[in-house]
């Protein structure tokens, strides 16, 4: 069985297939995350909710044509066929659709006219591999159409679904624009989620660093350095994002949404500066690592400085009285043993009282 590929040595790979392609090339340079599509369609107005999986694009058109809203999702994206002809279908430009499929997009967002597309990073918790894993989402706005492109099945818009089946709050009142809303506010509410996973292992590794360090400890401080830059690099974009959505001038996007959309930003820069304090706690854990280890250094040679410093002196008569010269006087003395002995015992004891008063025991 061959050795494992890297991540990152494959994420360098599809993206290098791209290389001198001209624009609008559709290659995916994601992983294959599903077996198949996914298509799913929920249409809906004040007074109808229908949602239905359908097999093929083409089915798409029936709803699109009714003056409901419409929010197509597709989850799998490794089928570039599919997205092809979903273009076609909608006459999205190439651009678009190459975005799509480039899943290591920063988040952006983009005016096409009669589209808006919004790119951002859905993150997960995973307790399996305890770190923090990116999904990217594409949202296309259309009117009374909303399109949603995911890596795989499973996401943060359940929420959303919900309040759209039970006809909860304004959501079946408003249009597109504002589903698009709720989607954005879907994925940012999830960073608070994130954002508390970590502060907990922030906090469990704090305990850790001031009880008992460890070299694991500094492996985890390393794991968490990364996981913020990970996490700094998913969000942090995400201000200029719902900044540009908030300027534009699209006919697609009601003065009315432009509130709700202000709320998110102020999320946004809640969640940012959450990220930048716990960077800060982070960085300063390496330093509190590295001092920890060094007082404890310093401890240690201070004990053994301290019996070294005992037995210097000690060294000093054994060493006079080792030498057995023939006219040394205390040779021949009865109680020469103990006498020596005695004066070592009392240089020790008073070096210890010296130690002691100056404080260094």
């Amino acid at each position: 069985m061959g050795a494992k590929t890297p991540r990152t040595a494959r994420k360098g790979r599809t993206r290098a297939k791209k290389a001198g392609l001209p624009p609008g090339t559709l290659i995916y340079t994601g992983e294959k995350k599903v077996e198949s599509v996914r298509i799913t369609v929920i249409d809906y107005d004040q007074q109808h909710y229908d949602e239905k999986q359908i097999r093929s694009v083409e089915e798409c058109a029936s709803f699109i044509a009714t003056p409901t809203v419409t929010w197509v999702n597709i989850d799998g994206l490794h089928d570039v066929g599919v997205i092809e002809k979903l273009g076609r279908a909608f006459d999205f430009h190439p651009l678009i659709l190459e975005d799509i499929l480039s899943t290591r997009q920063r988040p952006k967002f983009e005016d096409y006219e009669k589209d808006v597309f919004i790119v951002l990073k859905m993150l997960s918790y995973s307790d399996e591999q305890q770190s923090v894993e990116a999904e990217q989402v594409s949202l296309i706005l259309r009117a009374n159409v909303v399109i949603s492109f995911q890596e795989r099945v499973g996401d943060v818009f359940e929420s959303v679904r919900d309040r759209l089946r039970n006809s909860r709050g304004r959501i079946r009142k408003l249009g597109a624009d504002y589903l698009a809303y709720a989607l954005l506010d879907a994925i940012v509410d999830s960073y608070f989620g994130i954002l508390e996973n970590v502060g907990d292992k922030i906090e469990l590794l704090e305990d850790e660093l001031v009880s008992d360090p460890e070299e694991r400890t500094l492996q985890a401080i390393y794991r968490l350095k990364r996981e913020m830059i990970f996490l700094r690099r998913s969000i942090w974009p995400l201000r200029e994002l719902i900044n540009g959505i908030q300027r534009s001038e699209s006919d697609l996007i009601g003065e009315s949404t432009g509130v709700y959309l202000r709320d998110v930003y102020d999320h946004t820069i809640q969640i940012i500066d959450t990220i930048e304090s716990f960077r800060d706690v982070v960085g300063g854990m390496l330093d509190t690592y590295l001092s920890s280890i060094s007082n404890r250094m310093n401890a240690v040679m201070k004990v053994l400085t301290i019996i070294a410093t005992l037995f210097i002196p000690l060294t000093f008569v054994a060493g006079i009285y080792g030498m057995n010269f023939e006219h040394m006087p205390e040779l021949k003395w009865r109680y020469g043993y103990a006498g020596v002995w005695a004066v070592m015992l009392v240089t020790a004891i008073l070096m210890l009282v010296f130690f002691r008063r100056k404080k260094w025991l």
